[in-house]
């Protein structure tokens, strides 16, 4: 089988490199040599698994006409349609054996393999005794090359030095689309921008998703922000995508003339629709109650917006989109559903894991006073976060849920209280000493800014916003990492007896691509389990 990749360089690659300007060339370099797989015709797969299940999306080229299926060791799964087209398939598969590396093979209807075999492993299950596990986490990888965000060579690459340390799962915080439609400020450079138009054409907002024009659209929007920086690279590694507010096609603004949030209908149908293509929603989780806001019944079973990653006893990673359930009920609005609240406070004071951490898609621990966040904080004429002027449109019960949830995290008994979050487009950590009135000294609240795989010069937070992400004045918050607006990634290392946190960053202003292939940590930081 030929090589897709080498059949790109040498036909088509080539008239697309001869098209592109010296400086994209430059900015682009390229990528290190990889281990030889043959993707065939898979244009991008991403699994997530539990221990005992598996869930894969996949895209092809050219579209298949008939469902392929994939052999899981000895069981046949065939593939359902998720596009109109047939470029884009998924495979679920139940009733695995936990802790079991699994041989993956995928062929079409006719009998062909459709891309090289490969391995993918269950987790351990959830009462066995783990002794290591291995967590890459990014945020805000999202953006298409035209629109002057990082070039995708260069976040794969990226992607790909934090695959180079073996992680057992990989959690995608947020942002994975830009593409905003009707934001004041963010949609000029984004959907509504015209270079955006005549890249996807214009969503019909009244008409339906697939089948229709908005179908091919969202393709064209979404899928190069996707695919070409994920590509086949994760077949074996299990990833967990979290949805943010820029996957609902639009960013947070709130004005007079519209408030973005909560998302209207056609806002989460395009969100819905895009983790339906390209990437896995979450499994089902026996500690997860089944009827929680955006969970699925049946053969499809699981949930949208929140998810679980569970590691044996030793880790358990609560994952939770801030948006899709968000209220503006005033002191009694919510960013997470009451009974997403719930789950995640009784999850906190349960015993039957090591080590209990949340993944929230907004971040506790700093602001850039924008306004779909926890906090009140606004920028002052001083250029510095202020609480004496009112945030407009921003909701009182926003705080309060936030506080709740952190006085449950510091509340936990020998455990570590952990946050990693994304959203703010920097690499940061902190810990989190008091919230208003309560006081976490006793078990201080370690939080962490994940750091952004991709962010174009106008998107980061001092550019956009006028303000780095600062400590809000709600807080106490002791900075060991005063965020930096870099690209990067974390690594986080769970031990029964601590946790590892390795941070990684990369200087797009001062470093070369191939920079990236030797990048080591910047700094760690270890935290001891409390005895």
């Amino acid at each position: 089988m030929m090589d897709r990749r080498n059949f790109l360089t040498g036909t088509f690659g080539a008239t697309l490199l001869a098209s592109l300007p010296a400086e994209l060339l430059a900015a682009t370099g390229s990528p290190p040599a990889q281990a030889k797989w043959d993707p065939g015709r898979v244009t991008h797969l991403l699994p997530t698994v539990s221990d005992t299940a598996m869930l894969i999306k996949a895209s092809f080229a050219p579209p298949l006409s008939a469902a392929p299926t994939l052999r899981i060791g000895a069981i046949s799964v065939p593939g359902r349609q998720n596009d109109t087209a047939g470029e884009c398939w998924q495979f679920r598969a139940e009733g695995l054996a936990p802790g079991r590396t699994y041989a993956m093979t995928l062929t079409g209807a006719d009998g062909r393999t459709l891309c090289q075999p490969w391995e993918l492993a269950t987790f351990p299950s959830a009462d066995a005794e783990a002794g290591h596990f291995r967590l890459l986490i990014f945020t805000c990888a999202g953006g298409h090359e035209r629109l002057n965000f990082l070039p995708a060579a260069v976040r794969n690459r990226l992607l790909r030095r934090g695959l180079s340390f073996g992680p057992h799962a990989v959690v995608a915080n947020g942002d994975h689309v830009y593409w905003d439609l009707l934001a004041p400020r963010a949609s000029l450079n984004l959907g509504a921008s015209e270079e955006g138009v005549r890249i996807s054409g214009k969503f019909d907002r009244s008409g339906l998703v697939f089948g229709e024009n908005n179908e091919t659209v969202l393709k064209r929007a979404a899928g190069p922000q996707i695919t070409p920086i994920y590509g086949t690279d994760f077949r074996s590694t299990p990833v967990f995508f979290l949805q943010d507010d820029h996957d609902y096609f639009d960013n947070d603004e709130a004005t007079d003339e519209i408030v973005t949030f909560p998302p209207s209908d056609f806002m989460v149908r395009l969100a819905r629709a895009t983790q339906r293509l390209y990437y896995p929603e979450f499994l089902p989780d026996a500690r997860r109650p089944k009827g929680l806001p955006w969970s699925t019944g049946g053969a499809d079973a699981g949930s949208e917006s929140f998810g679980t990653l569970r590691y044996g006893r030793l880790a358990e990673i609560n994952l939770y989109d801030v948006r899709r359930t968000a209220t503006l009920a005033g002191p009694s609005a919510v960013f997470v559903d009451l009974e997403v609240e719930k789950w995640l406070r009784t999850r906190a004071a349960s015993a039957d894991v090591t080590h209990l951490v949340h993944v929230p898609s907004n971040p506790p621990g700093w602001s850039a006073g924008k306004w779909g966040e926890w906090y009140p904080d606004m920028l002052g004429a001083d250029k510095k976060l202020t609480t004496a002027i009112a945030k407009p449109y921003w909701q009182a019960g926003w705080l309060k849920q936030h506080d709740r949830l952190m006085q449950s995290l510091a509340a936990m008994k020998r455990r570590i209280p952990l946050v990693i979050s994304g959203d703010l487009h920097a690499v940061g950590l902190g810990r989190m000493l008091r919230a208003g009135a309560h006081d976490f000294q006793a078990n201080p609240i370690t939080t962490v800014l994940a750091g952004p795989i991709s962010t174009g010069k106008t998107g980061w937070p001092s550019a956009f916003r006028g303000v780095g992400p600062s400590v809000p004045g709600h807080l106490d918050l002791r900075e060991e990492i005063k965020p930096i607006e870099q690209h990067g990634f974390t690594i986080a290392d769970f031990h029964p007896d601590r946790i590892d946190l390795r941070f990684f960053k990369w200087d797009v202003q001062t470093q070369t691509p191939e920079a990236i292939d030797g990048l080591t940590p910047f700094h760690t930081s270890t935290l001891p389990r409390p005895v």
